[in-house]
């Protein structure tokens, strides 16, 4: 096959399987540990690693090509593992491109010889870390079932030595949910000056696992966030739920992919070359080819693929199509749709009023910050305007008063601890 046949008709950024579902941590909350389609034996394959590489070349439009290494733990691979990756970029690499790597990690690898070579080769990493010590602890052991939140932080701070400044990838579990301040001043006094929060929902035959969030904590736990955020941070730290929503207010398309209004632009490529359509779905079923025997750019124009992104859209409860919100979330991720809507149909994203009562409250105030972003105003002004906003919003109020919000709640059950 030509490269110009493998070339994809639609852009897509492969996510890496080294080692598959193998990982040195015991994260209670895991769901790929057990991925059908995945397995904790083994690596990739020099062979199989080649066929990625150049299929992927092959397939881009370029001139950027961006690989994201991912598991179970990718390090596991071992160094040389990534450099031979780097240099099978470097051979088949067409003049003027290049590629972008990113490499997604609980960080328990990253000594010194594994930062020098991410600093020299110009690796991207994040690295997973649940806010302060006590929640990490709680949720995030190690295969003897030790503690590793120190051993993470020092990953971050040797990082940090060699000029990489990590994306924080912090979980949002029920127990997160309720520290949500704290969880973020956390983070954000490590100086990376990025952070995603990713919510936890894990279901069970009846019901979710208690580690598992509930959409009104989820909500609350935005809410806290954000407020955080907008009124003492704009400018100097960036949340990635906040910018992708700010994206979407100013008419593009989010980059985060359970926001977007299709899926299956992020296929996961296993260890033993086959190609799924996301990392929420390597089952046999969600099977989309193999590098083997279709070509990366085969599989993701195949029909396959392309029913499983319609299917976002096509599902949607009644509810969805007829939420303001619809253009902000996407109907957010498909995995989740587990949930009965408000008129008791099926197929409901189960965080959906934390969804909504997040947008409710940041959007109002990420549209005037933009609006004062574009009259050139410097970020200590606009957080200065929006403080002065909402202090007047809740001029008046007393604790026992009916929230302004429209709740029907008691002020101090409801909206004080989000007036700055």
């Amino acid at each position: 096959m030509s490269a110009e046949q493998n070339k994809a008709g639609r852009p897509f950024v492969v996510m890496v399987k080294p080692v598959g579902s193998a990982c040195n941590m015991r994260c209670s909350y895991c769901y790929y540990l057990n991925a059908p389609g995945s397995s904790p034996c083994g690596r990739m394959s020099k062979e199989t690693l080649e066929q990625l590489i150049r299929g992927y070349i092959q397939a881009a439009e370029g001139p950027v090509v961006s690989f994201t290494w991912h598991g179970g733990e990718p390090t596991l691979a071992s160094l040389a593992f990534y450099r031979e990756a780097v240099s099978l970029q470097k051979k088949y690499l067409p003049a003027g491109w290049e590629c972008w790597n990113s490499l997604q990690t609980n960080g328990l690898a990253l000594d010194d010889e594994w930062c020098d070579f991410l600093a020299g080769a110009g690796f991207d990493v994040g690295v997973s870390l649940d806010g302060t010590r006590a929640v990490h602890d709680a949720f995030r052991a190690d295969l003897r079932g030790g503690e590793t939140y120190e051993r993470v932080l020092g990953a971050v701070r040797r990082l940090q030595a060699r000029g990489i400044q990590p994306d924080l990838l912090c979980t949002v579990t029920s127990e997160a949910a309720r520290r949500g301040p704290e969880i973020y001043r956390a983070l954000r006094d490590l100086g990376t000056g990025w952070m995603q929060f990713i919510p936890i929902v894990v279901r069970t035959a009846d019901s979710v696992t208690p580690e598992s969030v509930t959409p009104e904590l989820y909500g609350r736990f935005l809410q806290d966030v954000f407020a955080q955020w907008v009124f003492h941070d704009m400018g100097r730290t960036e949340v990635q739920l906040f910018s992708e929503t700010a994206l979407a207010l100013s008419g593009r398309e989010p980059n985060l992919c359970w926001l977007r209004k299709a899926c299956g632009h992020v296929p996961v490529v296993e260890k033993d070359g086959g190609i799924y359509a996301c990392d929420h779905f390597v089952r046999p079923e969600y099977r989309i080819g193999s590098l083997a025997e279709d070509g990366l750019g085969a599989a993701v124009d195949g029909s396959r693929m392309t029913a499983f992104g319609a299917a976002k859209q096509a599902s949607l409860t009644a509810h969805c199509r007829a939420c303001p919100w619809l253009d902000l979330c996407g109907g957010a991720c498909p995995k989740d749709r587990f949930a009965l809507s408000p008129e008791g149909e099926a197929g409901q994203y189960y965080l959906c009023a934390g969804l909504e009562a997040y947008f409710a409250y940041a959007v109002p105030l990420l549209k005037e910050a933009m609006r004062l972003s574009a009259q050139r105003k410097t970020p200590q002004d606009i957080m200065t305007a929006l403080i002065q906003r909402e202090r007047g919003r809740f001029r008046g109020v007393s604790r026992n008063d009916p929230c302004p919000c429209g709740s029907g709640r008691k002020f101090k059950s409801c909206c004080q601890r989000l007036c700055p």
